[in-house]
């Protein structure tokens, strides 16, 4: 088997390995951002009347890690409280000044489905966020203002047609500034081969491994993306915890190991002093339980450019992890099994 010539000298990745991948899930990486330049264009002509003195945006799964990621971003350029709802219903405070943000790319998230009836009932302001579904036959219905993305996606690979029109959104309704050139920076980073080369790289690392995804609280929603997407591109089991919760207590699991770990550090200079030690020293501890490290620098001008830099470094991973393991990292036929044996929802 030869090498694949995109390959960094040293790393071994055979090129029959991609034959796994069934559905190209490659290309869809690779297109990542011009998919941002795409829904970059979308959310610009909703509005609302009245006040808007917080948000809620509900989903599950990539719709709601886009949501996290919003709320990551928010903190630092608006003082209006985000809150992320993961339930068939809504926190009870919601009412008319609430801006409820419906996103279910599939438009069939029975959770979703139900907390946007919900919405209703409460009279919020509603936007939704959908490839179609139902979702989208019940907005015609109500009447509900709707932003129609690009179909024929896996949700977890939609992020950025469920993160960038919210931030578009955010524009319109003038919760934050206009963001247009952030974003172009960050299309032109993500352009570079740097973040498939570092994900071919850290995935040789990681096989035979658990991953332990290690992150200061306000990162922790890119923590999140990465466990998720070991668990369904890989198809393996990893987990993730923040700075400085997890020195008070999973810091004891290292003293009874039962398995091989790997861990994943997401550092950056927003994280504060006493956090960055923390690290260092939890770093120290962990290697001398034979626990392997590797940092990752979430480098960038812009918090923006952060955030979705070391996204893009942990869908690589976990995509040459899944070739690694000879696994197609598209379908996850776990979830879909169990979506037939739940049965039908009825709204």
């Amino acid at each position: 088997m030869s090498a694949n010539p995109e390959n960094k000298e040293g790393l071994t990745f055979p090129d029959d390995f991609y034959k796994y991948d069934k559905s190209d899930m490659k290309g869809v990486l690779q297109g990542f951002p011009n998919q941002i330049r795409q829904a970059y264009k979308l959310g610009g002509e909703v509005n609302f009347e009245g006040e808007i003195n917080k948000i809620v945006i509900t989903g599950m799964g990539g719709s709601a890690i886009a949501a996290d990621v919003l709320k990551t971003y928010l903190r630092e350029v608006s003082d209006i409280p985000v809150i992320i709802n993961r339930s068939y219903k809504l926190p009870e405070h919601c009412d008319k000044e609430t801006l409820v943000i419906v996103s279910s790319y599939s438009g069939n998230t029975e959770e979703t489905l139900s907390a946007y009836k919900d919405a209703i009932r409460k009279f919020c302001k509603i936007v939704i966020i959908t490839s179609g579904g139902k979702m989208a036959d019940m907005s015609k219905t109500n009447r509900t203002p709707i932003i129609n993305i690009q179909k024929g996606m896996q949700p977890r690979a939609a992020l950025a047609y469920s993160f960038f029109p919210m931030l578009k959104l955010m524009e319109n309704l003038r919760i934050m500034p206009d963001k247009s050139s952030e974003v172009d920076r960050l299309v032109q980073n993500l352009e570079k081969k740097v973040f498939q080369e570092k994900g071919l790289e850290l995935s040789e690392k990681l096989v035979d491994k658990i991953p332990l995804i290690y992150s200061s609280e306000i990162l922790s929603s890119v923590a999140y993306r990465w466990k998720t997407q070991f668990n369904e591109n890989s198809k393996i089991m990893a987990f993730y915890n923040v700075f400085s919760e997890l020195n008070h207590n999973e810091m004891a699991g290292t003293m009874n190991l039962n398995a091989k770990f790997h861990c994943i550090m997401l550092r950056s200079d927003l994280d504060m002093h006493r956090i960055t030690k923390r690290m260092d020293i939890t770093k120290d501890h962990l290697r001398k339980k034979l626990i392997d490290v590797t940092d990752i620098a979430m480098k960038g001008d812009t918090l923006l450019t952060k955030l979705f830099s070391a996204i893009y470094i942990g869908d690589w991973t976990s995509y040459y992890l899944a070739l690694r393991y000879k696994t197609d990292p598209t379908p996850v036929e776990e979830i879909e099994t169990f979506k037939k044996e739940l049965g039908t929802y009825i709204i």
